[in-house]
């Protein structure tokens, strides 16, 4: 259900809240390898979904406590074309991960829907360090990486 698709709640000032940093949990807390500290990755073994449906059940519990609405962010600040050739993805099985971690986003939603507002956000992250950005893209040149 894509409920949120054409208003954003949070406009209107209402508390949302989000997670607290989905890979230096999964690395720093849970041990979980991420090569190139990329949790799209994850997206491949079934227990890796698992798990980042797991990680996000506490977060939402948070927000159903403080009365908040929640921003359910995907798992994809690593899933471009740069960090996939490194980890061996080709463009088509890099779009299926992607789609694939939106999938994953939608189900935590739609388990918890109706608890209180869930907006899905789509994360896009930098082509290269996300702290040491290097040279950096035009908009129109961005656009037409990121799509």
């Amino acid at each position: 259900m894509a409920e949120y698709r054409d208003y954003l709640p949070q406009i209107d000032g209402d508390f949302f809240t989000t997670d607290g940093g989905l890979e230096t949990t999964l690395v720093f807390h849970d041990g979980i390898n991420l090569p190139h500290f990329a949790a799209f990755d994850l997206m491949k073994p079934k227990d890796g979904r698992q798990r980042l449906h797991e990680y996000f059940d506490p977060y939402i519990g948070i927000a159903w406590e403080a009365g908040a609405g929640f921003i359910l962010e995907s798992p994809t600040w690593r899933a471009n074309t740069d960090w996939g050739q490194r980890l061996g993805y080709s463009a088509s099985t890099l779009e299926e991960a992607n789609r694939d971690a939106i999938t994953l986003i939608h189900d935590v939603r739609d388990a918890h829907e109706g608890n209180l507002p869930i907006v899905v956000s789509g994360c896009i992250g930098p082509r290269g360090d996300g702290y040491d950005p290097g040279d950096a893209m035009a908009p129109i040149e961005a656009k037409t990486y990121h799509s």
